[in-house]
């Protein structure tokens, strides 16, 4: 049975060291889905606030950068590339953000929160229209590079 990288031998939590591990390309692409009204949908580009999807997508850039800031445990990674797009779909919006870096550990966490504030933010700019509107389905798409190599969500 695997054991969780994050607990010593007594179960406390700690960094995972990585220093001895082989730098190499990682990428990871993760995905969120805000469910809006249609109704909501159709006043997006009239926001006063602005394009609340150009402010998510810089939002889940940004977010992506300061990982390791909002997550106890997670390294700080100098990440070679991020990127969210953010399209309009019937149901909502749905969020997909990318990140990539040559390092010794994976950057699933920071396409991860990516995705997540990216996701929040369009919350966040579109309130005022609805308050019901959620956040679903944010998981991992895909990820390369590692020890564990690729996986690709079915």
């Amino acid at each position: 049975m695997k054991k969780l990288s994050h607990y010593d031998s007594a179960g406390a939590p700690r960094m995972v060291d990585v220093s001895a591990k082989p730098e190499t390309r990682r990428m990871a692409r993760a995905q969120a889905f805000v469910r809006i009204r249609p109704s909501v949908l159709k006043q997006l580009p009239k926001n006063p606030k602005g394009n609340p999807l150009e402010i998510a997508r810089i939002a889940g850039i940004t977010a992506a950068k300061k990982t390791s800031d909002l997550i106890p445990l997670c390294h700080p990674l100098p990440l070679s590339y991020a990127d969210v797009e953010v399209t309009v779909e019937k149901r909502g919006v749905r969020i997909v953000a990318t990140a990539a870096t040559a390092a010794q550990t994976g950057v699933e966490m920071e396409a991860l929160t990516a995705a997540a504030v990216a996701a929040l933010t369009v919350y966040d700019m579109t309130k005022a229209l609805d308050k019901s509107i959620e956040i679903h389905d944010i998981y991992l798409l895909e990820k390369t590079g590692g020890k564990s190599g690729a996986y690709k969500r079915a």
